[in-house]
């Protein structure tokens, strides 16, 4: 009977334990980003248009393929990537359509002020991916998300000696300033040619290593791949505030596993010594 107690209370504690430690991971705060998440403000051309025409307020770099979408557009456009399909669900704005091959697009950041140095910070938003029109094989896409004094993003081969023009599958990524913090967001794919996956959202922690830093996103397709299966990465909802600090359904679930576990060995343990008394 003892040893039945025992192994309850720990399966109930450690559920409770696991619990806290998940909810203590997300009690970081929101990284403060400021306005224009959605890239609705422009100083430039109106979307559908390359990042750099449409001139997104607060944002710097973009060059190369990425475009600024807006979701009352159609999916036929003049200028930008046709793909097989655009992103399903609601997002809140126009977005962002980036090339996923780091030959072909860069980074693109803006400043972030009033920060605290070693503070780690929660930054939330939208992805979604596809693919050009008229190309086959599957492909895999994600951000890469960047804080520190550097917001220039640059793709090598694993190997110096071999440029990215060519470096296959062995590209890799780092920022400019060897200390800023960088996360790469939940892996999206293998997506099937021809399909598309609709918005998700998703979190990555970044420290800051300077008051002033700039925070910068690279669309990383195919693991950096520059064979070209144009993976295409969608970005929206920068910050979004839904879901911050909020615990995960299972995080919820694994807590309320522990509370109900303790109270049934409490009751448990209260029957026994009414019986042996």
């Amino acid at each position: 009977m003892q040893t039945t107690f025992h192994k309850a209370a720990l399966v109930a504690s450690t559920a409770l334990s696991l619990s806290f430690v998940t909810v203590a991971a997300q009690a970081f705060p929101q990284l403060p980003v400021g306005s224009n998440l959605n890239f609705n403000t422009y100083t430039g051309s109106a979307p559908k248009n390359c990042f750099t025409c449409v001139a997104p307020t607060g944002w710097t770099g973009g060059s190369g393929l990425i475009y600024v979408d807006s979701p009352t557009q159609g999916g036929t456009y003049p200028v930008g990537i046709q793909t097989y399909g655009n992103p399903s669900g609601a997002i809140p704005g126009n977005y962002v359509e980036a090339d996923g091959n780091p030959h072909y697009e860069s980074g693109f950041s803006r400043e972030l002020t009033g920060l605290t140095v070693g503070q780690t910070y929660t930054l939330s938003f939208y992805q979604a991916a596809s693919q050009q029109n008229g190309f086959s094989g599957s492909t895999t896409n994600q951000w890469i998300v960047s804080l520190g004094t550097s917001g220039l993003f640059s793709a090598s081969a694993s190997d110096p000696s071999v440029g990215n023009t060519s470096c296959g599958s062995s590209c890799v990524y780092s920022n400019l300033d060897p200390t800023a913090s960088i996360a790469a967001s939940t892996l999206m794919g293998p997506i099937p040619t021809g399909t598309t996956v609709g918005w998700n959202y998703v979190s990555v922690n970044l420290t800051a290593n300077a008051t002033n830093d700039l925070l910068s996103f690279l669309a990383w397709g195919d693991n950096g791949n520059t064979a070209n299966l144009p993976p295409i990465a969608f970005l929206s909802g920068v910050n979004a505030p839904k879901g911050l600090g909020v615990p995960e359904p299972v995080s919820l679930s694994l807590f309320g596993v522990g509370l109900v576990g303790l109270a049934a060995v409490t009751r448990r343990r209260r029957g026994n010594r009414s019986t042996l008394g």
